[in-house]
Formats: C-alpha cells, structure tokens, sequence
C-alpha cells in the first residue's frame, strides 16, 4: 500500500480519504527501529575505537546492513550502495513489519536488473547517526540511556571510516563498485578519494562536491524546527507517550526538505490550485490539495524516522566538502583511480547539476560516456530514484565497465 512506500521514489499524488485513514492515532516519540524490534532482513556488524575528525573516539557501534545476491570465493563481486539521508538499509524488497516502507530502489536491485544480484554480491548499510539498526541518538550509550543530542558531532568522513571498519569485518578489502545518491553520493565520493585502492568503479548520482552556502542555509532552517518544538527537550524525548514526542517539529523539518526534493513543475502540474475536499481554503476551514501533500508525508515520516538522528544527518551532510584538508576539489578528485559514472539531475533545485559538472569535469580517470550524464526529469532532486528507467542503465553502463 502507499503508506509502505517510499515518498522518495514516487511521484507527487493526491492524498485520498483512505491515505489519511492510514495516519489515524499518535505518532510515536520516535520511529527508530530499537533493540527488540523485529530485525527483518538486517544484519549486524560491530565496529570499535572510530576515530573522529573532530579528535574524539566512537569506543563501541555497530552498522546494520542488508545484502542480495552471493559472493564469490574472493569476494571480489561485492557492490556497495549507500542510501540519502532518510533512507536506510532496505534498498529494495518489500514493506514489512520489521522495515516500514519498500525498498527505495525497487527495481534496480535484483536479479537480471541493473544491479544484477545474479552477479553482484549488494550491500546496503545503514549509515553511522542513522536510526534504522545502525549505531545513532536513538541507540543505547554504555549507561543504559539513549545517546539523544550527547550523541557525537559526525561528518561524512567518519561515516565514511566507520563503512570502511564494517566493510573490513565482512572480509571486503575492494568493492568492486561504490554507488550513491545525494548523502549517500558524498559518501561514495569520499570512498573514492580516501581509499581510491578499495575502489574499483563509483557511482555518484545527483550529489555535490561540497555542501553550498544555500544547502546549509536549507538545512539550519529544518534543524531549528525540530529544536523549538517543546516537546524535543533538549534531544530527551524517548520516553514520551505516543503524541508527546517531537513530532510536530519533525514533520515540519520533512514537509520543508520536500520542497526541495521536488521542482517547482511537478507540483504546479499535478497539483495547481486544487481544493483537497469541497471545502473553500479561500478564508475557510478548506485545504489546498499541495498543503495536505505535504502534511501528510511530513506526518508519516515521523512514524519511520528520529528527530535526532535527523539533526546527526543534516549536520552530517553540512560537514562534505570534498576539498578540505586536500587543497583544493581538483586535488581531491585527482586522487580517484576508479571509473567513474556522474549522473545530475536536470530539474535538481537542492543539488544543481553544475556541482555534478564540477566533479566530471575534475575527473582524471575513466569517466564513463566521457561526460556527465544529465536525467532530463520534471521530479527534482528525486529523479536519481524515480527515473529508474533512466538510470538502470547507466548503472549498468558502468558496472560492465
């Protein structure tokens, strides 16, 4: 049903009488899954002592992961894929009570797909402040207690490093393709540029070489809605009753994020000034239909995700800037050896495709096609996971490099 899938990866719709039926009760304090949850198809693996950039030192934490597919003797068939900043570790299969939507890439991982599970070993891991099995706020510190806002300051590196412990447990010493989208496309760079040997194709779809003065400016304004909302206190909230969370400020914080997701076109076009009932919004009590789209993903995000988790990750993605510590992008991206596929979006308001340019045009090794590969899409920022007809086959493209 709609309520299990993933916003992300469908077009804009109208919300109907039996959608809003389907958010009917509170919202619970988080939507993290918690130790005692059904684990569904994650697996877990243990990382120790991760040094932060920031000096301090993770001693404990574990990365939950998911995988398709076999690997071979040497394992030299694995393909990592690294989620956006609200998705996790279930990129494809179906909803269930343990994972609460679908996969977010249905239909390009899977046997005889795209990312052929018939001949490539996938793995999907929850990112490190994720809220979805990985260690995050949501998680239990060594009192007992969950983290909540005394969790560490993280960036895209540490996550990065923490990936690079999992991939090491799981007797990874070279994947043979890195792929990501948006967060997780800043994650798959830096794959790339600090342990170029481990690397030996990347994929980086609709992601920046470095967060821009105008996505962190985004991103404050989502942060501070989570924070003033009274029922956040402080990032102490797990043991509210259902409703008594911070979910108001959450929700806020998504229906803000979404309007950056998508273009100005698609919800012109499949929304325009349509009333969602019969009832005027012309000084009534009457929504227009584009308020209620909003509102309602904004309310079934906080069923599935965490408020602080959500301030961890944007806080995160603040953190990318490829060139830090190394000079200048040029540099940064002079260090990648792998072959390379670049793939912008062209309707990206939130990731413009001129910073996609940026990093083709930075490339020193085999850069697939010899350019950038621009997804004509009237879907934003959500193309690289809607436009799946579009981008299979460049992941293709590249995998049979």
């Amino acid at each position: 049903m709609e309520f299990q899938s993933s916003e992300d990866s469908v077009a804009s719709a109208f919300i109907t009488e039996e959608l809003s039926r389907q958010l009917i009760g509170r919202p619970p304090a988080t939507g993290a899954w918690r130790d005692g949850d059904p684990s569904g198809d994650r697996q877990f693996a243990p990382i120790t002592n991760l040094k932060l950039e920031n000096g301090r030192e993770l001693a404990s934490a574990r990365i939950a992961f998911e995988t398709w597919g076999e690997p071979n003797a040497d394992k030299s068939n694995a393909v990592l894929v690294l989620h956006a900043l609200t998705g996790d570790s279930h990129a494809t299969g179906p909803a269930s009570k343990a994972h609460p939507t679908e996969g977010w890439w249905n239909g390009i991982i899977g046997p005889g797909l795209a990312i052929d599970t018939d001949k490539w070993w996938v793995l999907s891991p929850n990112m490190l402040g994720g809220c979805q099995g990985s260690t995050g706020p949501a998680s239990l510190a060594s009192n007992g207690i969950e983290y909540g806002s005394n969790f560490e300051f993280i960036t895209i590196r540490d996550q990065v490093n923490a990936h690079k412990q999992f991939a090491e447990q799981i007797g990874v010493s070279r994947w043979a393709a890195v792929i990501g989208g948006s967060m997780g496309g800043m994650q798959a760079l830096e794959w790339a540029i600090e342990y170029p040997d481990s690397v030996e194709r990347l994929a980086v779809l609709a992601a920046p070489p470095v967060s821009s003065a105008d996505h962190i400016a985004l991103n404050s304004v989502q942060v501070e809605a989570v924070m003033t909302d009274p029922a956040f206190n402080q990032g102490h909230y797990y043991d509210a009753k259902p409703g008594f969370g911070p979910h108001r400020g959450l929700a806020l914080a998504r229906r803000m994020a979404l309007l950056n997701y998508r273009s100005p076109s698609e919800l012109n076009e499949r929304f325009e000034r349509t009333w969602q009932s019969n009832v005027n919004p012309l000084g009534g009590s009457g929504r227009f239909a584009v308020e209620s789209y909003l509102d309602f993903h904004g309310n079934k995000f906080t069923r599935r995700f965490d408020a602080n988790s959500y301030i961890t990750l944007v806080n995160a993605m603040n953190s990318h800037d490829i060139s830090r510590g190394r000079e200048s992008i040029a540099a940064a991206l002079a260090k990648i050896t792998a072959s390379v596929l670049v793939v912008g979006i062209s309707s990206d308001r939130l990731f413009p495709i001129e910073g996609q340019r940026v990093i083709a045009e930075g490339i020193k090794s085999n850069l697939v096609g010899n350019k950038l590969h621009v997804v004509e899409s009237a879907y934003g920022h959500d193309g690289f996971l809607i436009e799946r007809e579009t981008v299979g086959p460049l992941l293709q493209q590249l995998l049979e490099s």
